[in-house]
Order: structure tokens, then sequence, then C-alpha cells
């Protein structure tokens, strides 16, 4: 019978260290490939947005029609890609059948964009933008996009950075025109505030219809003996720097002026956003009064008589004669 020698301790530790070490090989380098391969390709976006449905349907059309796609691009160089268009449907996405608006935006002949799943060739990059109502004030949005090669037709998902650069542009649109409102509705009560003081001045001062253009009312002041009274043909020196006294009307008139534009013939397109591409919400006639809430260089922020609120190119205005 052969009796079996015990292993010497330093071979037990050696051939243990080994299989120890192969272990932890193994286990390192197939966990590392499988973090690179857990990017959420294909994953898209959906997000309840805090907006009624019609509101973010007016800014995705504009998203839509801005002409670039965020979030890929197809040399280093680029910030975006840019030549898409606006389009009812594509191939590049099976019909839509759960409900809601859908939009489309499609760049032709785009090369490999960068963050779509091994892409390559030439291709068709195209997203789409789902709107589903949640009530009044709010809009489940979802994007997706994806590349499809012409060639092979093989598609390719996006990573997630389109969905959310393009998801980013919607949400800056949205607390911009958000803004807009706020402004509108502060505009608003800081000039009937005026229009109300400047009433309440004028009872203040007995019925008269006149007042200092700086606000301060009151029964004229005695003069001293042997002086002249302030007259409109001889003014005072602290009435000639002031000007002649204001009207209510006229008081009336400046305010309208410095808050109020009239549209240029032959009319103006209202817009939803302050760029030339961005879409019309409605044609304003020539003369048309519109109050102004928001100024830049080119564009005006304004808000009609019937409280639409839109963006209107600067030189398609002018003051209130």
């Amino acid at each position: 019978m052969k009796v079996l020698q015990p292993a010497s301790s330093a071979g037990l530790i050696l051939r243990r260290t080994i299989w120890l070490l192969a272990i932890l090989f193994s286990m390192i380098f197939p966990l590392s490939a499988r973090e690179k391969d857990t990017t959420p390709y294909g994953m898209g976006l959906i997000v309840n947005v805090p907006y009624p449905a019609t509101e973010v349907a007016q800014v995705v059309q504009d998203v839509v029609q801005n002409g670039i796609i965020r979030g890929t691009k197809e040399y280093n160089k680029d910030e975006y890609v840019s030549g898409a268009n606006a389009a009812s449907s594509t191939k590049v996405f099976e019909a839509w059948t759960e409900g809601g608006q859908v939009f489309y935006k499609v760049r032709l002949k785009v090369i490999d964009p960068r963050n779509f799943k091994d892409g390559g060739d030439e291709g068709t990059l195209a997203v789409r933008y789902v709107l589903q109502p949640q009530g009044e004030k709010n809009t489940i949005l979802k994007i997706d996009a994806r590349f499809v090669e012409d060639f092979r037709h093989v598609s390719h998902a996006s990573n997630g950075s389109v969905e959310a650069a393009e998801f980013k542009d919607i949400r800056d649109r949205l607390e911009t025109l958000d803004a807009m409102k706020n402004l509108a509705i502060e505009a608003r009560r800081q000039r009937d505030q005026k229009f109300s003081s400047s009433k309440s001045e004028v009872a203040t001062n007995g019925g008269s219809d006149s007042f200092a253009p700086n606000g301060a009312v009151g029964p004229p002041q005695s003069t001293a003996a042997g002086s002249t009274p302030a007259t409109e043909d001889a003014p005072s020196s602290a009435n000639a720097a002031a000007g002649p006294p204001q009207t209510l009307a006229e008081r009336v008139h400046s305010l309208r002026q410095q808050a109020e534009r009239l549209v240029k013939a032959p009319g103006a397109p209202l817009k939803s956003a302050p760029f030339h591409t961005a879409s019309v919400l409605q044609s304003l006639p020539a003369g048309t009064e519109v109050l102004v809430v928001v100024t830049t260089p080119y564009w005006l922020g304004v808000e009609t008589h019937e409280g639409q609120h839109g963006w209107i190119s600067r030189d398609q205005l002018e003051q209130v004669p």
C-alpha cells in the first residue's frame, strides 16, 4: 500500500497563492469588461414635465425646427450635428401607436455620429419626441435617438447623450417662457400701479388734472412780496428745469410709449422663440398694440391684449405715436 507523503508547506503556500491570483485575475478583468458594457444604450429618456401639453408642444416644435441635433457630432471639431430637418415620420423608428403627439427631427447622410453603440459608415440620424398629456398641468415627454446605416441598414441605439442634450434645450426654453409670463404679470402690475397712482395724485390735488413730471403735486406755491408769480410764459427756474406740468392724459401717454409698441406695416409674425426659424404663434396685423415685457438686442418679448406671449423682431415694431 502506497502511502501519500504530505506536501511541503512551502509548496502548498505557493500553489494556494497561484490559485488565488488566478481567481482574482479572472474576476477583475471580466468585471471591467462588464462595467464597460453597462452603458445604457437604447434606454431613451422619459420625464414628467410640469407644463401643459400645449406649451410643451410649442417648445418641442421649435426644437424640432432648429436644424441641429445636440449630444452628438461627426467630427471632433463639431459641437453638434447640423443640417437636420423636421419630419412627420421616419423609417428609423417603427410607427408610434401609444397615443400622444409625435415629432421627428432627421439628418440624412450623417457620418458615424458619436455616442451610438457600434456605429459606423454613413446613415440616417433621427430623434423622436412623444408628448402625452397628464392632466391640465403636466406632460410626459419621451425622447429617443437612433442611427441607421444606409448600406447594412443596421440600427444603432444612443447612449442617452442625445436625449439628455435635446431635453436640456427643451427645458431651458420652457423656463424662459415661464419667466416671460412672470415678467408680463409684473409689468402689467407696475403699469396699473402707475396709472392708479396718477389718478390718486390728481384727486389729492383737488380735481386738477395736472402735476409735475416727477410726481410732485399740490396747490400752487405762494410767492414773496414784489415777486412775479410763475406762469407758463414766465416759469420759475425750478419749473423751467423740470418742464411744464403734465396732464393725466400726457402722463398715461408717456407710460404707454415706454411699455407699448405698435406692429409696423404690413404686419408681423408673433414667434414662439427669439429666432427666425421659430414657429409662428399668430400673425399680427399692422397697428396691433403689444406690451413689451422682455428686451434683447434684436428681439422683444411681448404680450398681446388677448394674453398671448411671444417674440417679435425689433425692426417690426415702432413706438406708440
